[in-house]
């Protein structure tokens, strides 16, 4: 008897429906072809031992399983369910009063028949639904993630028995609902790190918000404890909230790296990533024999933090450069290409010197300008020429660290960060590739930031007084229109431009040169 059951294989952030023919056959034997991996090839011992525990078992007959198409690598243990259904039905083992051919079943087996969670619920669901499928039967783990998908019938199963009394019209599941919007909006109101948190910093705070406004990249450089940390980690609270399609393809992401299933559901809050310094490149943008989304990726639609820059390894910041530019990576292997998408803010924190302290008399560890130069010359000048601000951190007096009042909390900040990047949204609304200020291009720069005669003069004066390099000249011109936004002013004024040449300190004499 042949009998054909429906899985799904994840690439990239989307998922191909995968078919598994059961056929079996007089003579004994178990022959799993299609290109599976080892994990795959090793689930006929989790079949029959969940099998034989749950009142049923792998007949001794010859099967053929295939997996179709049998060209297309199959990897991972999530098919464990979907092979064990199609061997219950083709060896008649159990009646099919519903139909297995109109349900994705995926899952991962073990030996007491119970199911474990699998990676990409959501791209899965959505290639599901799209492909007409009535319903969806995976893990109870991921019931809540697939089932954001609307107009699909998502049953999440504790165990095999579950699925079979399922299938024979027995015991039904229970579908999972999810009312997206309610889940959605709950967290907006409440961020985790609020900016109402923070003693002092008025100047930071500022330069934080126009960062946010516009999109920009962001380097925060300032003696071991100034809060330079505490900072970044509060960025995510005054962004933009997430838009229904943001928050689904972030979902995504996370979903096929396996890191949903803490929160299940869609995700809402924007992310915030921390990588350690030691991180490899291939951890860093996503790879590896089976590419998996790396911490760039993750940090898409929010915010990637990278603490202590300098000491990241060269080869690590370089492999950014192309992400930072193109807002997405494209991995390349012999037999297939993935591209992950990667639009994120860089938040990037170091200290001025070695030491941590620079021309500070009373500091406990000083370190000479050659020292400071040679450390600081770590960051490549093509990396540094993608980040937009600079702005020196200073710690925070006892005054401002005693006083118990409370600061401006992040919900306020917000509201005005997103009537920004709403009048940048209308601003470019013909460019598909382009919703605020820090991705324009040069064509864009001359067109919407024009300066009058006095704004000229002023930048002309500040670049040649301060000696501040070339490349400052564009980031200040999107940063100034930040401001203007903020300000909700149509043309950059002269207190614009001024104001944005202050966040520029890493092009000055004394830094890098």
């Amino acid at each position: 008897m042949l009998t054909k059951v429906y899985g799904s294989a994840v690439f990239g952030v989307d998922a191909s429906t995968i078919t598994v023919e059961v056929n079996v056959d007089k003579g004994i034997g178990y022959h799993l072809v299609g290109l599976p991996d080892n994990a795959i090839r090793e689930s006929n011992f989790r079949i029959a031992a969940s099998l034989q525990n749950n009142g049923y078992k792998i007949p001794g007959k010859k099967l053929i399983l295939n997996m179709s198409p049998a060209d297309m690598r199959k990897e991972g243990s999530a098919y464990d369910l979907t092979l064990a259904m199609g061997i219950l039905v083709a060896t008649e083992q159990i009646v099919e009063k519903i139909p297995l051919a109109e349900y994705i079943i995926m899952g991962e087996l073990s030996l007491d028949g119970s199911l474990q969670p699998i990676r990409g619920a959501l791209p899965i669901a959505i290639n599901a639904k799209e492909e007409g499928f009535k319903g969806f039967i995976l893990p109870k783990q991921n019931a809540k993630e697939a089932a954001i998908v609307n107009e699909l019938v998502v049953y999440g199963a504790e165990n095999i028995k579950e699925v079979i009394d399922f299938f024979n019209a027995e015991i039904p599941l229970e579908p999972t609902m999810v009312d997206l919007e309610a889940e959605f909006y709950e967290h907006l109101q409440n961020p985790e790190f609020d900016f109402a948190d923070v003693k002092g910093q008025e100047s930071i705070k500022r330069c934080m918000e126009i960062a946010a406004a516009g999109g920009h990249n962001i380097i925060l450089i300032g003696p071991p404890g100034s809060g330079k940390t505490m900072l970044a980690k509060r960025l995510p609270s005054i962004l933009p909230p997430l838009s229904l399609s943001e928050a689904l393809e972030t979902t995504k992401i996370h979903s096929v790296a396996g890191r949903t299933q803490e929160k299940g559901g869609v995700m809402t809050q924007r992310p915030f990533r921390s990588p350690h310094h030691t991180i490899s490149d291939v951890a860093l943008v996503g790879g590896g024999q089976y590419p998996q989304p790396g911490e760039i990726s993750l940090a898409h639609n929010g915010v990637l933090f990278l603490d202590e820059l300098p000491e990241f390894k060269r080869s690590v910041l370089e492999v950014m450069r192309q992400p930072l530019e193109d807002r997405d990576v494209t991995i390349s292997r012999a037999r297939f290409t993935v591209t992950y998408p990667s639009s994120f803010m860089l938040v990037a924190s170091m200290n001025p010197s070695p030491g941590g302290y620079f021309n500070d008399p009373d500091a406990p560890v000083t370190s000479s300008p050659l020292e400071m130069q040679r450390y600081l010359s770590k960051i490549s000048g093509p990396l540094l020429d993608r980040i937009d601000i600079h702005i020196e951190v200073t710690p925070v007096p006892f005054e401002k660290l005693s006083d118990e009042r409370r600061g401006e909390p992040s919900v306020v900040i917000r509201e005005r960060v997103t009537k920004a990047r709403k009048l940048q949204s209308e601003r470019f609304s013909t460019n598909e590739k382009i919703h605020y200020n820090a991705q324009m291009g040069v064509k864009q720069i001359r067109k919407y930031c024009k300066l009058d005669e006095g704004s000229l003069q002023l930048l002309k004066t500040a670049m040649e007084r301060l000696n501040l390099s070339a490349r400052a000249y564009d980031r200040i011109l999107k940063v100034a229109r930040t401001i203007a936004d903020l300000e909700a002013s149509e043309n950059i004024s002269g207190n614009h431009i001024s104001e944005a040449i202050q966040y520029r300190s890493l092009d000055r004499e004394g830094w890098f040169g």
